[in-house]
């Protein structure tokens, strides 16, 4: 099975009923981890957005995204995931980063209206 075929078999698993809820994920025994949620309530749907436009021209890595949009790639990457939960996005093939390692590659899904 490959790599992409297993993201879809996960994604499948996924419930998305509280994927754009206004409760973001934390560790509960980490107290910077709760204020940094409580911190981007309502704030995230403007760095979604700004990913799956891109991603509807372009197809690119997470290193990608980040890189074109300016973006901290941790504001990226939690963004990038509700949108390929959301199914939105779809993995589309994988390209090498920077240092060499092997990335995923997104793109807009067909069925998102891309």
């Amino acid at each position: 099975m490959t790599k992409i075929n297993e993201f879809r078999d996960w994604m499948a698993d996924m419930s998305v009923a509280t994927l754009f809820d206004e409760t973001p994920p934390y560790q509960p025994h980490s107290r910077t981890s709760i204020e940094a949620a409580r911190s981007v309530v309502g704030r995230t749907s403007g760095p979604r957005e700004a990913i799956y436009g891109l991603l509807r021209r372009f197809q690119l890595t997470d290193e990608q995204i980040a890189e074109r949009l300016g973006m901290n790639p941790s504001t990226e990457r939690p963004r990038r995931i509700e949108l390929a939960k959301a199914g939105r996005i779809i993995p589309v093939g994988e390209s090498l980063t920077t240092s060499g390692r092997k990335a995923v590659v997104w793109a807009a899904s067909e069925e998102a209206g891309a």
